[in-house]
């Protein structure tokens, strides 16, 4: 026990200032996260970082500490330092928490995306910042302006990397990272690491060193999941309202779903049974509706938020109970980002999925990707089984029966004659149009 006391290592043990202390005392962090511990003497020496670690495991903190340390007062305009992440709402938890940590010297932070008038931004960033925290697109707009340098970034951090190269960011980061100095301190941090990141860090990053805290796709040990099969989506709503209704650690539900559109409907189906406590967010919805679902839901104004994947990354939100995963997402690594927003930081916390049976196959994916199997319980007698089917469940179904009559197992090994589907021609093609209309086949101009 002796030992075990003797290697317990709080924010005392950093060589911080008194000022960036204070804030963290302010805050309450005492004892540093795994990822945090690691990563502060690397960042300090100047080395470039590669940071792996499950969501929840307090990645932001781990790059911003070492950095605030570091930070020396001067009167230039142009930012010194430059945080990439996915999404507005990542944006602004960054900036609000770098706000925190420097209540106690002189620290100028901006954080710019879009969905907003770039003109007002532009003003805002031409009056300088020491700080500028930014989603890639929003940031290559307003530097192609000319209002913004990039020429005095010293230190550049791309968070939640991951969740950037699902949303199609690979183009804006690359020209980016073309248009820095070459002399920079570069930091990445992600919960997983994708083929696009390894390119990413072969072509910009020189040597680095990688802190891996858990193995890829590696749920928290905090986290009970559970899972149930259930037919269609208005058995799932059943289900979810008997958990409400009959499960009191309820007390803080995080509900996802793959679309914009089933977010609406099951807000919907769910309309009068606490509709005063029930929030849905998606990207259809303003920002400024969005920035107040989070904060009402952070502030536990209402107990229950429906959401999609665009509140599966990056957003620090204290204390909930229950992640339900109403459908699978359909990439597995997501799975992990949505169970992540619960049993953070050490506390406790249960993820629960509904599976019906086209999404066995994704069920399949995020287990193999766990290495583990997400224990099954059964449905609560008194829930009702709807045999009603929705319009997107026959669809999924239809597509996941055309997917098993060409699979291997059901013809009955690896050599086999092309179903009759793959046999066709593509019907798109002009030549396959012109066979079709018996018109001759024209060939090209050139001489041979």
């Amino acid at each position: 026990m002796e030992a075990e006391q003797k290697e317990l290592v709080t924010f005392d043990n950093f060589k911080i200032n008194k000022s960036l202390r204070k804030a963290i005392e302010e805050i309450g962090f005492i004892y540093p996260t795994p990822i945090q511990k690691q990563s502060f003497p690397v960042i300090m020496s100047g080395k470039n970082i590669v940071g792996i670690a499950q969501t929840g495991t307090g990645k932001t903190l781990a790059y911003l500490l070492p950095i605030l340390q570091m930070h020396q007062f001067n009167k230039e305009k142009d930012p010194k330092v430059l945080i990439l992440v996915p999404t507005r709402e990542l944006v602004q938890q960054v900036v609000e928490e770098i706000e925190q940590l420097s209540a106690f010297f002189t620290l100028k932070t901006i954080g710019i995306y879009g969905g907003v008038n770039i003109n007002t931004q532009k003003e805002i960033v031409f009056q300088g910042c020491d700080v500028l925290v930014a989603t890639p697109g929003r940031l290559l707009d307003i530097n192609l302006t000319g209002v913004l340098k990039l020429s005095k970034i010293k230190k550049l951090v791309i968070d939640e990397v991951d969740e950037m190269m699902n949303l199609g960011f690979r183009p804006q980061l690359t020209s980016i990272l073309e248009r820095l100095p070459n002399k920079r301190q570069n930091m990445m941090f992600s919960a997983t690491m994708l083929p696009e990141i390894e390119t990413i860090i072969h072509d910009f990053f020189n040597l680095h060193e990688k802190i891996e805290i858990a193995p890829h796709g590696t749920p928290l040990e905090q986290i009970e999941q559970q899972k149930y099969f259930v037919p269609n989506f208005y058995t799932k709503v059943n289900l979810l309202k008997w958990m409400l209704s009959e499960r009191e650690d309820f007390s803080k539900v995080l509900i996802f779903v793959e679309s914009k559109k089933l977010a609406d409907r099951l807000f919907d189906a769910l309309d009068g049974e606490n509709n005063s406590t029930i929030g849905v967010i998606h990207a259809n919805k303003s920002q400024n509706y969005r920035f107040r679902m989070v904060e009402a839901f952070e502030n536990e104004d209402i107990k229950i938020l429906i959401a999609t994947d665009l509140l599966a990354r990056g957003l620090d939100i204290d204390n909930v109970s229950h992640v339900i995963n109403f459908d699978l997402p359909q990439t597995p690594v997501h799975y992990i980002h949505r169970i992540g927003r619960t049993g953070r930081y050490d506390k406790n916390g249960e993820a629960i999925s509904f599976v019906n049976e086209a999404e066995k196959v994704l069920l399949e994916d995020i287990e193999n990707l766990m290495q583990m199997e997400i224990p099954t319980f059964e449905l609560p007698e008194t829930v009702e089984i709807s045999d009603i089917i929705s319009d997107d469940e026959k669809e999924s179904v239809h597509q996941k029966q055309i997917v098993k009559v060409a699979s291997i197992k059901d013809t009955g090994g690896a050599f086999h004659e092309k179903s009759e589907k793959k046999q066709k021609i593509n019907s798109g093609s002009p030549a396959f149009k012109r066979k079709k209309h018996k018109k001759p086949i024209k060939r090209s101009g050139r001489k041979k």
